[in-house]
């Protein structure tokens, strides 16, 4: 299998975390910053950790970043270096850039050089929270796309010792079932005959009007 490579640009708190856990996965991971005290952690589990100016367009094109899958531009605090590292990436090759954005301007501006995808990660997680908060009564919901989730729901009440078959949820509901959790244990592949137990947790998949209506029908009991 070829590992898949990442350059890392900036080591804060989101950009560490990232490049921890590209490393962690197998994969091949350049982690870039300013700070030597950054580089020095990041080198205890990255491929290459290197000390570099963003805004030194001559270090940055001898860095050879070309052949990397993606890169990961997450210094959404020093706007300049922000946009030199977008701009360098994509001039070197890199099919894709994703950027951490502090702002909505900031944000277009990372889209109009050249990013692929902006996060803005506290205006995201406050989204989610809020979908949480009010889409039924739901675990946690994770959107797959603007119209398409996964939701983790407490069973409802009436569907206790009942089997999917009996339930007919896809039909009936326009969801699907996809895994059961107990605890932490969490179980795929639910037999259409077995009959669901008080207490657990099911995780699902359906279109977000669907998950609406369902998380209001838990509301409701």
């Amino acid at each position: 299998m070829i590992r898949k490579q990442f350059v890392i640009f900036g080591l804060g708190r989101f950009g560490e975390s990232v490049a921890r856990a590209l490393s962690e996965a197998g994969s091949e991971v350049m982690a870039i910053d300013v700070k030597e005290d950054l580089v020095q952690e990041a080198s205890l589990y990255a491929t290459q950790a290197i000390k570099a100016d963003m805004t030194d367009v001559e270090v940055m094109r001898s860095l050879g970043i070309g052949d990397m899958d993606a890169a990961i531009v997450a210094v959404a605090s020093n706007m300049e270096s922000s946009i030199m590292a977008t701009i360098l990436a994509k001039e070197a090759g890199v099919p894709y850039v994703i950027a951490k954005a502090n702002s909505e301007m900031h944000a277009k501006i990372l889209k109009k050089v050249g990013a692929d995808k902006i996060i803005l990660p506290e205006k995201e997680m406050g989204e989610h929270l809020a979908r949480t908060l009010v889409s039924g009564n739901f675990v946690d919901i994770i959107e797959l796309t603007a119209d398409f989730s996964m939701a983790e729901m407490p069973i409802p009440k009436d569907w206790i010792g009942k089997s999917l078959i009996q339930l007919n949820i896809r039909n009936k509901y326009g969801i699907n079932v996809i895994a059961k959790k107990t605890g932490d244990k969490v179980q795929i592949n639910l037999s259409p005959t077995e009959l669901l137990e008080e207490g657990i947790t099911l995780i699902v998949l359906g279109d977000n009007k669907c998950l609406e209506k369902i998380g209001k029908k838990n509301d409701n009991q």
